[in-house]
């Protein structure tokens, strides 16, 4: 059984990358479009995007900007989006096409509870810490 290609609103990876900056916001989401529409896309970004492709073994991009959207040219490279605190390396792929860089650097982490201390519980009190 052969993989299926990934399509992207019906274009191929191919047709997408070949595609201008106007042509793919008019088969992304309304917000999406509205957001490449208006400021588009980061001219120091898509330098630092050109220099990736062109070293043998290129560093992460690290950016601050978790507004911007995915686009075709972003495909295959890794970026590191800050958190808040420290920076995530992301790597793009195709699923990620129309969606912000936000998405996928969570500021929160999920909530763990540890165990009680002593003292915590009424059974505790009584417990004494050398044991």
């Amino acid at each position: 059984m052969v993989a299926k290609e990934f399509t992207f609103r019906g274009k191929t990876i191919a047709e997408l990358q070949a595609m201008s900056l106007e042509e793919f916001a008019k088969l992304c989401p309304s917000r999406a479009r509205r957001a490449i529409k208006s400021t588009g896309v980061d001219k120091k970004i898509l330098k630092k995007i050109a220099n990736y492709k062109k070293n043998a073994k290129p560093k992460a991009i690290r950016t601050h900007r978790r507004d911007l959207v995915v686009i075709p040219a972003m495909l295959g490279v890794r970026f590191a989006i800050h958190k808040g605190k420290e920076f995530e390396n992301v790597d793009v792929n195709e699923k990620m096409l129309g969606h912000y860089f936000g998405e996928f650097a969570l500021t929160r982490k999920r909530l763990q509870h540890g165990k009680a201390g002593i003292g915590a519980t009424k059974s505790s009190t009584a417990v004494t810490a050398r044991g």
